[in-house]
């Protein structure tokens, strides 16, 4: 079977496919997640810049861009968005793929629905499916797709491109052709977080903006080349070892849908660090050592853990969310480490300073065997009384078999778009995001920062 046709064919069910009431809850709950990384990251580079350098191109259009609370074209949108939404580290995660699916799929699918002017139901469909069809295309070509590319900039386009399909009311041909549109428009590069520099969320900004693009044409009759995922140069080959694991992924479609299966994140930061830091938290709430206590400690964990997170010395903003060790002394001196961790002043923290250098990070093998189906770590600490500590975390706080409740949800939510639209107007817009029929419109938010 075709990979591609057999996921168009899902997707273009979902134009008139009833939600259960369990696809829509957890549907809803992706929604309000993206919306709480979202709000933070519009008044934070490079969103704004983005938006600056974008101007004159907004266009006429329905579609809000959060970032300069307008209303523009669905591209305009869908791209501006998309970047905002990944800013703060905040968005969720399908962890069998290794990717943030919110922030290229909703960021195009909401510029949709409220260019169509649709209503909530059409939205949390359109959200199902580019969730279903860019998550099953990255189970295919996982884990070696993470050695180089980021894959919410790579698959993310697809995600879009679905969704969009989907309120475009294109049919399974259609939607086949945006699909393998979306392929070749593809990218973002490991490179680009591993070092300095802003490009990181501009991958699912582009992936959304791209997506959408590869939808619209669809739709007035542009063709792809229909083996674009499994061909012998198509994506799979060009960006995995081989021409993708396209039996396992096709057959696991809708059983359970991917969109009922996300990671929330309980930490601002990369989820490759998130079990080594609930291991950390577990261990000093049950034993109370202080950080001056720690002599050493250790991080065993899987690849990325290794090779992407273990930062010794840090000076940005973005080099700090994907260090290790910083985040993991910020826990334990802070006890969390959500948005405040990150600013100028905990950055240059000397407490913090002066713990990074007893912290370690190695690759474990266990843990990289297990992944990326599960996210793990071993975190032995040596305090000075001479006591060691060890916790093997086999998940992280957010995964599927840990998950946040919906309590927790909102409470994270409201943590994180108070600051910006006051206390009372995050509540009114969370129930909206709960319980409404409506797409959700502008917004009136404070601008905290230039």
């Amino acid at each position: 079977m075709n990979p591609l046709l057999a996921l168009a064919d899902h997707a273009a069910s979902w134009r008139q496919a009833s939600l259960t009431a369990e696809v829509e809850h957890h549907a809803r709950r992706a929604l309000i997640d993206w919306f709480a990384s979202l709000l933070p990251g519009c008044h934070l580079a490079p969103a704004t810049l983005m938006a600056r350098a974008l101007a004159e191109g907004r266009g006429p259009g329905r579609a809000v861009s959060y970032v300069e609370g307008t209303r523009g074209s669905l591209r305009h949108a869908a791209l501006i968005n998309g970047t905002a939404s990944h800013t703060v580290e905040f968005d969720d995660i399908w962890r069998w793929g290794v990717y943030h699916p919110g922030c290229p799929t909703i960021s195009a699918a909401l510029a949709a629905a409220q260019t169509k002017q649709t209503d909530m139901a059409a939205l949390l469909r359109a959200m199902a499916a580019g969730y279903e069809v860019s998550c099953r295309i990255a189970q295919a070509v996982q884990p070696s797709h993470y050695d180089f590319w980021h894959t919410t900039g790579t698959v993310g386009t697809f995600g879009a491109a679905a969704a969009v399909a989907v309120l475009l009311d294109c049919d399974e041909t259609r939607t086949a052709h945006a699909i393998a549109t979306a392929a070749t428009m593809a990218g973002g590069l490991q490179q680009a977080f591993r070092g300095d520099g802003m490009s990181k969320p501009l991958h699912p900004g582009h992936a959304a903006e791209a997506g959408a693009l590869a939808a619209m044409a669809a739709r007035e009759g542009m063709t792809g080349a229909l083996d674009v995922l499994h061909g012998p140069a198509g994506f799979a080959a060009a960006t995995s070892e081989d021409t993708g694991k396209w039996d396992k992924a096709i057959a696991a479609i809708g059983k359970p849908l991917t969109i009922t299966q996300m990671t929330f994140k309980n930490h601002g930061c990369c989820g490759h660090i998130f079990a080594a830091l609930d291991a950390t938290r577990d261990l000093q709430r049950e034993h109370g050592f202080a950080p001056d206590d720690v002599v050493s400690l250790h991080v065993g964990g899987y690849g990325a853990t290794k090779n992407v997170c273990d930062r010794p010395s840090i000076v940005t903003e973005q080099e700090a969310r994907f260090s290790v060790q910083f985040t993991v002394a910020s826990i334990m001196l802070y006890g969390g480490v959500r948005l405040d961790a990150f600013a100028p002043e905990r950055l240059v923290d000397p407490a913090i300073r002066a713990i990074m250098p007893r912290i370690t990070v190695s690759e474990d093998a266990e843990c990289e065997a297990a992944f990326p189906g599960a996210r793990s770590a071993k975190v032995t600490i040596k305090l000075r009384d001479g006591r060691e500590l060890y916790r093997h975390q086999p998940t992280r706080k957010g995964d599927p078999d840990a998950p946040l409740s919906d309590q927790e949800l909102d409470e994270k939510f409201l943590e994180l778009v108070g600051p910006v639209m006051g206390a009372i107007e995050a509540r009114e817009f969370l129930a909206g995001l709960r319980q409404g029929s409506a797409l959700p419109g502008e917004l009136k938010l404070r601008r905290l920062a230039a």
